[in-house]
């Protein structure tokens, strides 16, 4: 199983692009640069891929409504250039919310937008003349306003004929493409003890229609890391319990809309389990209700150091400090086979250094 960290999108990106460095030190294999609301990723890849020699360098995510294919594809192929074949992209549908607020578009096809995003991507690393007419027309048509559009293949030649495109997933329909085709899956807030619980049978009917020559898809998956001398009680704020809880509560309430609501839950009882929606608290101001409604125990099994079987109760206790890596063997037995830890409480390095040593 191999180690990657997730750069904070709220912290300093400057800042935050040079501890990269001490981040390669420490063993990490993969560096990933999240977007969320804030900076534009491919910006701050750059930084980190220049300052690194061994890691891959990914995006968590690119999405595919506010970007073309051509777009995805020609910002791949020049940070693959830069770091020397390291660029580890991630794309996704993102979500109604961004789409809508952020880029005044309609959130439409994601699957079919994702799909289409990764085929076009790979024709053209290959240097493909691209003429595809789909939810993305290249060249634009004349009944669609075209003019002066041919087909066309990318000027440059990119270092490798095929970078691996990992794809961010939640839904059943996304789920089921991206086992297909994808090269990697990135979930949120994954539950190792019950991999199959929520997303099992998407994963396995994707599975089944892949293509034999691509190779087994990845799977990405963690959650926060803490580490600390075992039998002391850590500092406050440090516990996994309470970050997670807070992450959990804003990402995992079910977005509202005049038109739809959308439930995405790590805990299948509590994707089953009736509530009155909410908006997330990204989007607000008020963070500390969501926070109180967002289950402990759900919160508890995304983490990726800590007791097992915490339930909603005891969680919410202060227990002695971890051993180091008390959660991670639980990924590896699920099936991830690149484990994102997010470090709290030591600094970046040190947590992620001790999880490669142990592990």
């Amino acid at each position: 199983m191999e180690l990657a960290t997730t750069l904070r999108y709220a912290a300093d990106p400057r800042r935050a692009a040079e501890e990269v460095a001490a981040l390669e030190r420490a063993g990490p294999d993969a560096v990933r640069v999240a977007e969320a609301y804030g900076f534009d990723p491919p910006t701050v890849m750059g930084f980190p891929a220049a300052r690194t020699e061994h890691a891959w360098i990914g995006s968590a995510i690119l999405d595919v409504h506010s970007r073309t294919p051509a777009l995805i594809a020609r910002t791949a192929a020049g940070l693959d250039t830069l770091s020397g074949g390291r660029a580890l992209p991630g794309v996704g549908a993102s979500g109604p919310q961004a789409i809508e607020s952020r880029h005044g578009k309609p959130y439409d096809r994601p699957p079919g937008r994702t799909r289409e995003t990764i085929e076009l991507c790979r024709r053209i690393w290959r240097r493909e003349v691209i003429d595809h007419h789909g939810i993305t027309d290249m060249p634009l048509p004349a009944a669609k306003g075209g003019r002066l559009g041919k087909p066309l293949k990318i000027l440059t030649h990119p270092v490798r004929p095929e970078i691996p495109v990992y794809v961010a997933a939640l839904r059943p329909a996304d789920v089921r493409p991206t086992a297909e085709s994808a090269d990697g899956w990135l979930p949120t807030l994954f539950i190792p003890e019950k991999p199959g619980a929520v997303r099992g049978t998407p994963l396995a009917e994707g599975t089944a229609r892949r293509d034999p020559s691509r190779g087994p898809s990845h799977t990405v998956a963690g959650g926060l890391l803490a580490i600390g001398e075992e039998g002391r009680t850590p500092p406050r704020g440090t516990w996994p319990a309470r970050p997670s809880r807070r992450m959990s509560a804003a990402w995992v309430p079910r977005e509202t809309r005049a038109r739809t609501s959308t439930t995405i839950s790590p805990s299948p009882t509590a994707a089953k389990t009736p509530r009155a929606p909410f908006r997330s608290p990204v989007l607000r101001a008020g963070k500390r209700r969501p926070r109180r409604r967002c289950r402990t125990s759900s919160a508890s099994w995304c983490r990726c150091a800590g007791p097992r079987g915490t339930s909603a109760s005891a969680a919410r206790r202060r227990y002695p400090r971890p051993k180091a890596g008390g959660g991670v063997p639980r990924f590896r037995e699920a099936g991830v086979t690149m484990l994102d830890a997010h470090p709290i409480g030591l600094g970046p390095a040190k947590p992620i250094e001790t999880v490669r040593n142990r592990f």
